[in-house]
């Protein structure tokens, strides 16, 4: 068995003395671990930065098999994000995520190329709206997407504001009634009507963490969340706040 296929890496753990084994992110494949030998050397260690951008190829006797990887850099994209904090958090937050969430060859080709155009696009200026979509982006993809299309409780597609933490759906101020502080809040940026007010990506964030915390992660056996996602959120918060002056 054999293929060759250009892909994110989302994680290396050493396997052994001197092997590592990769998880790679591909459009057509998924994910897909593998094994590289010499992948815990120090010349390889630079090269092995979560998202980076390879050229791959796998080998294995059965497709059930573990195999073996043997690769090619297209691009580094840790060293790019170094000298911006916000940037590093992001590239580790996604990588995290996509490993976390994602089970092993399924190919979700629209989320690969969200996450490439995403990951392409650190450092812009409204990065952290790119990204919450992109998070919306992830749920849906998973089985746990937000409808914001209209109420679900009279139907209206006017006046929505709060999402229902169970089903996702969007309720509008007046079918909310008393049920009102049971539910999520719906910040315009869940809309795509952010605006470029991080204030405003902070508070969908916090209502796409509600899906990823307490509905996706439960699916997944109780798995934590990674620690990176809140370690963005954290800094996207810090930086919404205002400056003193």
């Amino acid at each position: 068995m054999e293929w060759r296929a250009e892909g994110i890496l989302l994680n290396v753990r050493r396997h052994g003395e001197h092997a590592a084994i990769l998880d790679l992110f591909t459009k057509d494949l998924g994910r897909h671990m593998g094994v590289l030998k010499g992948g815990a050397s120090r010349k390889m260690a630079p090269l092995l930065q979560p998202g980076a951008q390879l050229d791959a190829t796998w080998r294995a006797r059965l497709d059930a098999h573990l195999g073996a990887y043997s690769v090619d850099l297209i691009r580094g994209r840790a060293a790019e994000a170094m000298d911006d904090r916000l940037s590093l958090a992001g590239l580790s937050a996604v990588c995290a995520l996509l490993s976390f969430a994602l089970p092993e060859r399924h190919a979700y080709p629209g989320l690969y190329a969200r996450t490439l155009a995403l990951l392409d696009g650190l450092g812009a200026d409204r990065w952290p709206e790119a990204y919450l979509t992109w998070e919306l982006a992830l749920l849906e993809e998973t089985g746990f997407g937000l409808d914001l299309s209209a109420c679900a409780v009279t139907g209206a597609t006017q006046g929505l504001a709060y999402v229902s933490p169970r089903t996702g759906r969007a309720v509008s101020a007046a079918g909310a009634g008393e049920w009102a502080d049971r539910l999520l809040p719906l910040p315009g940026a869940l809309m795509g009507l952010a605006g470029g007010d991080p204030v405003e990506v902070v508070a969908g964030l916090r209502t796409t963490g509600h899906f990823l915390t307490d509905r996706l992660a439960p699916a997944l056996g109780e798995k934590p969340l990674p620690p990176a996602r809140q370690r963005l959120v954290d800094l996207i918060a810090l930086r919404a706040q205002p400056r003193s002056t």
